[in-house]
């Protein structure tokens, strides 16, 4: 068996310490950001477009995100390295499947999935390990699936480290992001770009991607 990288458990732990007020500040975030709620309906309508299969949401946290997927018309499950936020997403949306696990190597086989969500999950992985994540990604997506990343932009700097609240996590410029889902041979459908709201620190970026 393979040894988990340091940076996975020191993740999981994190978020295993900060669940009360993490599932706090999580429950009704997306009610306040209209812009989120809108990528995440042209995610959900590309996916219906397509045939309306199964779509994982990797790093899912406490499963807010995934039941607004499910709202939004999608058979959609959740997946994150943190036991803790799992079982509260299990028992705060007990019609949902949850599991931990880690999202470069998903329990999901070649092609099973139309869909695939990354809502600020990515952020926590250093920049030299990221791309098996997307061809993780890729394996787990059939031909014309759909990729949605949200993240923390780097507002014209390089990708670089920061002091996130629970563990550290990495901005990335949204031309390198889209870069490397390429190399992966995904094609970018579209992208967005919105300015910290108040009480945030920094620009957000969402890309849709399609895999080839």
């Amino acid at each position: 068996m393979t040894e988990r990288p340091a940076y996975l458990s020191a993740t999981a732990d994190a978020y295993d310490a900060v669940v009360a007020p993490y599932v706090e500040l999580a429950q009704g975030a997306l009610a306040q950001v209209p812009l989120d709620r809108a990528v995440l309906a042209a995610f959900a309508d590309s996916v219906r477009a397509d045939g309306a299969g199964t779509v994982a949401e990797v790093g899912c946290g406490p499963g807010y995100t995934t039941a607004h997927l499910r709202d939004l018309g999608l058979d959609a499950f959740g997946v994150d390295l943190s036991p803790a936020m799992i079982d509260h997403a299990r028992a705060a949306h007990p019609d949902l499947h949850f599991e931990v696990g880690s999202m470069d190597a998903l329990d999901v086989a070649d092609g099973e999935l139309s869909g695939i969500l990354s809502w600020y999950s990515l952020i926590h992985v250093p920049p030299a390990e990221l791309p098996p994540y997307f061809t993780e990604f890729r394996r787990v997506l059939a031909p014309g699936g759909h990729l949605l990343l949200g993240f923390f932009e780097s507002e014209g700097g390089p990708t670089a480290m920061f002091d996130h609240k629970v563990t550290p996590a990495y901005r990335w410029p949204i031309d390198d992001l889209a870069a490397l889902a390429r190399k992966a041979d995904f094609v970018e459908v579209g992208r967005m770009l919105r300015e910290p709201q108040e009480e945030e620190r920094f620009r957000r970026g969402n890309l849709l991607m399609r895999r080839q």
